[in-house]
């Protein structure tokens, strides 16, 4: 009988599973910050217009600050000034702008910065218009001081474009701001060739602060900054901000909840003393105060040395004849030297220049880094300084004068992005109010030196430019901190 064969069994063995539903684990909300929703949002119709109105500022500060240089012979004329009269004008107005840089800084890391950049506007607007009512010279001399103060506020504009820029956009946006500034000159220049010889200098004036009231109308179109915002804890307002901008974007906002620290201590000027930013600070400020020095060393050595030819150590005919009618110690025939349409000329042409390097600014700003792009400029900048010292033709001296401004203009551009970026939100308007006034300072020694020194020593005053612009080149590429490709910082917390 054949033996039944048994078939292999696998047996599995079971474990006993539970019915029971598990307890859902809470999950943890999502949360942006003012930054990842910029990010997130990105670039946009809102840019764009916040590029033209902001920018725009530059187009009324550029031409307050330029309208002395088109005024200043008519003046002299009217009210027979003597050289140090008119240039006290200039003088005044930057210290003005040097004091209220300080003090609008403070305000606006304090009250924010929409409030302030208003503020300054209505300011200067109300005082230019009163200065072309101006009965005298000492008149004249207060309200552009009071100009000055009010022109101090616009860098709160640059500020809020800053604040708003995606990262990798404001190495691109910002130096692209220079054109406004260009423009305001070139106008204001157009304008003074036309207005003063027919209607007269006081028309100029009010003519100029037309840009600056029509931004006034143009802001409603721009909200306060988000970051400032989130820093003082009014965060609906900062997610209000940030919906509008992407629905005009026509992007979406970061999924989540809107979170930012409540920074109590804002706009300390013991902030920027800190040993965090002791470094960095003094070494910005040595660099803003040196290309400011430089920029308007620059714009005043223009007309010495074109109309007296200081490169080749003579004098102009037309000086010569000046002097020479000079018998009696009456100075009048030096009071009425008027612009001519040449004059005019040579302004516009060499103001062009301060745009020519733009695209090689921008390309160094983002490929190479702000800080060593600013080193390489600043070097350039003293070389150029020197090459002054060589009698050339009038063409090659306008040639190097247009490199000059083309290079002190690039300087501009990227220390003030440097020092827009370096900074995080609860000092960023401080730390521009501070630099722009140390800015101030070199602007109010310039004269001195391009105007009274280089008459008496030309190389003496071409030496001591180049060296100021090689101390800055130095700070430059020694500075601590690189802001290329790095996020706003909100707080000192976040530096590392």
């Amino acid at each position: 009988m054949a033996t039944k064969q048994t078939e292999p069994v696998t047996i599995i063995s079971l474990q006993k599973l539970s019915l029971e539903t598990p307890e859902p684990q809470p999950k943890e909300s999502k949360t942006f910050t003012v930054e990842d929703a910029v990010e997130t949002i990105g670039f946009g119709r809102f840019h764009i217009a916040l590029f033209l109105i902001m920018g725009s500022t530059g187009v009324a500060e550029a031409m307050e600050i330029m309208l002395i240089a088109v005024v200043s012979p008519v003046i002299r004329c009217e009210w027979q000034l003597e050289n140090w009269q008119v240039a006290l004008v200039t003088t005044m107005v930057f210290f003005g702008y040097m004091v209220f840089s300080i003090v609008f800084g403070l305000l606006a890391d304090r009250y924010g910065r929409w409030k302030i950049l208003f503020i300054s506007f209505l300011w200067g607007a109300y005082f230019s218009l009163l200065t072309s009512f101006s009965p005298s010279y000492i008149w004249f001399v207060f309200l552009r001081t009071m100009v000055g103060c009010g022109v101090s506020g616009h860098a709160q504009g640059l500020i809020i474009k800053t604040e708003f820029l995606p990262t990798k956009y404001r190495g691109y946006m910002l130096p692209l701001s220079q054109v406004f500034w260009l423009a305001g000159s070139l106008l204001i220049i157009g304008l003074a060739s036309v207005v003063i010889p027919t209607i007269g200098w006081r028309w100029l004036i009010r003519i100029a602060s037309i840009p600056g009231i029509i931004l006034i109308l143009a802001f409603k179109f721009i909200p306060e900054s988000a970051r400032f915002n989130v820093s003082t804890g009014n965060t609906q307002a900062a997610l209000a901000t940030l919906e509008h901008i992407a629905k005009m974007n026509r992007s979406v906002m970061p999924e989540g909840r809107l979170v930012e620290p409540i920074l109590e201590k804002r706009g300390r000027f013991a902030d920027l003393l800190d040993a965090k930013y002791l470094r960095t600070t003094l070494q910005i400020w040595v660099i803003w105060l040196g290309i400011s020095f430089a920029y308007y060393g620059v714009i005043l050595a223009s007309a010495e040395l074109l109309e007296r030819d200081l490169v080749c150590g003579s004098r102009s005919e037309s000086e010569v004849v000046v002097t020479v009618g000079d018998t009696e110690g009456s100075q009048s025939p030096c009071h009425c030297h008027m612009f001519a349409p040449s004059d005019y000329q040579t302004m516009i042409i060499s103001t062009i220049g301060e745009i020519a390097l733009n695209p090689f600014n921008i390309l160094g700003i983002n490929f190479l880094g702000r800080r060593l792009s600013l080193s390489i400029t600043m070097g350039c900048t003293a070389l150029f300084f020197l090459l002054l010292n060589i009698c050339t033709s009038s063409a090659g001296l306008i040639g190097f004068l247009f490199m000059l401004r083309a290079l002190v203009a690039a300087n501009f551009n990227t220390i003030y992005i440097y020092t827009a970026e370096v900074y995080p939100t609860t000092m960023r308007a401080l730390g521009m109010g501070t630099s722009g006034s140390l800015c101030r300072i070199g602007a109010m020694v310039a004269p001195f030196i391009s105007q009274v020194l280089m008459s008496a020593s030309f190389l003496g005053a071409l030496c001591l430019f180049s060296s100021v612009c090689i101390v800055c080149a130095i700070s430059a590429f020694t500075l601590p901190i690189e802001t290329k490709g790095r996020a706003l910082q909100v707080s000192d917390a976040e530096i590392s």
